[in-house]
């Protein structure tokens, strides 16, 4: 079955990566893009100005709508989704606690499905990372993130989730963010250090290190491309579910 997708942020570094993935698969099909204003074309595909979505939504009827915009933005098209009935995946990063409330409360009515990261690879690091860190009992841990130099939010919304990972596996533990000056480490203390330079799309090391021995599990993303097929695999998996709050883990699972 053809799943039938809205795009936000169309022109935007993500919006056009999701576009592009669209454009090569067959289960996928753009109902239509919007961005802030309305733009030329992406892919093929006519740019509607955000403010009209409502209307969209209404009229082209998508049955999930894939956002990566702004913490605001994201929430106020989790809104509108709710209201018309569209399923809704997002991977923007930066939300706060509010944000995230109302993205449930978007859940109460139609099926929403959040990731902080779609690739299949940091999948697979989480897995290593909750069960490398209570394996590696009182090991310093340190989490380095790097991403591009136009990325607002830090750390990384990647790096947040791998540090509540290690807080569920060992218990929370104070972040240090950087270090200047005298600054010793505090036993059990989490170092937490963001990079921001030229285009890339994202790397995420966490190093534990103790008994004369360290242990590095890192993940690198080649290609923005990487997240954008996730999202449209969630997107495709979301399609046709009950209203509710889902995770990409139940997707690769």
């Amino acid at each position: 079955m053809t799943v039938r997708v809205a795009v936000t942020g169309a022109t935007g570094r993500m919006g056009e990566e999701v576009l592009a993935a669209a454009s090569d698969r067959d289960d996928v099909e753009v109902a239509f893009a919007v961005s802030r204003s309305a733009g030329d074309e992406v892919e093929g595909v006519a740019v509607a100005a955000a403010a009209d979505l409502p209307d969209l939504l209404a009229t082209h009827e998508p049955d999930v709508l894939v956002d990566f915009t702004g913490p605001a933005s994201c929430v106020e098209y989790a809104a509108a989704c709710a209201e018309a009935g569209v399923a809704f995946v997002s991977g923007t990063t930066g939300l706060s606690e509010g944000g995230f409330d109302a993205l449930r409360d978007a859940a109460d009515e139609v099926p929403v499905l959040y990731a902080s990261n779609f690739s299949r690879g940091i999948a697979a690091l989480r897995r290593a990372v909750r069960e490398a860190v209570p394996a590696l009992d009182g090991y310093d841990i340190e989490l380095t993130e790097t991403h591009h130099n136009a990325k607002r939010d830090a750390p990384s919304g990647t790096a947040l989730t791998l540090l509540d990972d290690i807080d569920e596996a060992r218990g929370d533990s104070p972040r240090v963010h950087g270090r200047e000056g005298e600054a010793p480490r505090s036993a059990g203390e989490i170092g937490v250090h963001a990079r921001r330079a030229g285009d890339i799309a994202g790397e995420h090391e966490v190093l534990l290190a103790g008994n004369h021995e360290s242990l590095s599990l890192t993940h690198r993303a080649g290609s923005r491309g990487v997240f954008a097929a996730g999202a449209l695999d969630a997107a495709a998996w979301l399609s046709g579910r009950d209203a509710g709050w889902y995770d990409f883990t139940e997707v690769l699972e």
